[in-house]
């Protein structure tokens, strides 16, 4: 599966109370559907993954599912510490027609995280799991830097397609690229315009043609029933990839892609996915210039929103731009009335 260009790392809606908002759920993933993105990770870290319950997790990923547009790639956010509880996870979000899982590095004991235990636990997942697997190494919260040796040797399983590395380290994204070229080669299919091609997308094209009834062979007793028409045949083509790595900076975007990467899974794009989309675009398009000059409009205002306030922050700047953002979970608290107007003065020249 190709995974290229920015992908929002969408947030989870809460009541005020701490319940689960799904109808604002709904209403964000419907809007993130209309935007420009290659897709979304739904329960990564800005998803506030680490404070739900299993059954709460699996109802986000159910809910998120059902309303994104066929597309949109769709990362699930599965990560558990035991092996055996992730695959549960992994095994409902394949039920669920997810593209890939993403899967944080264990931390809890991370004394014991030594080599061993981590390609044991990566390699036990992906052996099992019916959907591709995104390594996800954010040392920021899990105080753990998955080793680029490391890396570079799960690159090597035929399963696992990719890293999102959220380290904010340029030199070590070079190194990681470096040391992963030699990984499996895929064969994906893709659009004719080289954008991903989505299981979704090709199961819901088959539906439509299949639910398609010709108002000439509706019997005569038979009530008339508005149906839209079946669209047009997909288009595809195929192309090769190898092991496809994924920076987590909305402030270094712009050096990341110009050190291989391919793409961004962006706290940021939760809260401005245009801002974000118009980076990668301007340096798809071979406009270093105009990739710089975009870069250079987010750098101050991701690196206080989402950098300094984290999901406070950047559920409120959600609110600032037609998102629903929220309260966050306790024990995280919303911002005060000085934050507030902080975030609001960061983003004043950042709408969507």
């Amino acid at each position: 599966m190709l995974l290229e260009g920015i992908f929002s790392a969408i947030t989870t809606p809460f009541y005020p109370d701490g319940r689960l908002y799904f109808r604002k759920l709904e209403h964000n993933v419907l809007r993130y559907s209309r935007t420009p993105l290659s897709g979304m990770v739904v329960l990564g870290s800005t998803g506030e993954a680490v404070m739900l319950g299993d059954e709460e997790t699996r109802e986000v990923l159910r809910v998120a599912r059902e309303t994104a547009a066929a597309d949109k790639v769709l990362l699930a956010g599965i990560a558990r510490d035991s092996v055996s509880e992730t695959l549960r996870l992994a095994e409902f979000a394949a039920e669920k027609n997810y593209d890939a899982v993403l899967v944080r590095t264990p931390s809890y004991y991370a004394p014991q995280m030594q080599p061993r235990e981590i390609l044991t636990y990566y390699r036990a997942v992906a052996d099992r799991s019916a959907l591709p697997v995104v390594l996800y190494s954010i040392p920021k919260f899990t105080h753990y830097d998955l080793p680029v040796e490391i890396i570079a040797e799960l690159a090597q399983h035929p399963n696992i397609i990719g890293l999102k590395d959220s380290s904010g380290n340029v030199a070590r994204l070079a190194q990681i690229i470096e040391a992963t070229a030699s990984g499996v080669k895929r064969t994906v299919t893709v659009t004719t315009t080289f954008t991903a091609v989505t299981a979704r997308m090709l199961a819901e094209k088959h539906a439509s043609a299949a639910n398609f009834i010709p108002a000439d062979i509706l019997g005569t007793d038979a009530a008339a029933v508005a149906v839209a028409p079946p669209q047009p045949a997909l288009k595809t083509r195929t192309r090769e990839v190898g092991f496809q790595v994924l920076s987590g900076s909305a402030e270094k975007l712009s050096q990341s892609l110009a050190a291989g990467c391919s793409g961004a899974v962006l706290a940021f794009a939760a809260c401005a996915p245009q801002a974000c989309q118009e980076i990668f675009t301007a340096w798809k398009e071979n406009d270093p210039k105009l990739a710089g000059e975009k870069q250079e409009r987010i750098i101050a205002a991701a690196a206080f929103v989402a950098g300094k306030l984290g999901v406070p922050g950047l559920k409120y700047a959600c609110d600032l731009n037609g998102y629903y953002g929220g309260r966050p979970r306790l024990p995280l608290l919303p911002l005060t009335a000085a934050e507030q107007a902080e975030v609001a003065l960061a983003m004043a020249d950042i709408r969507n």
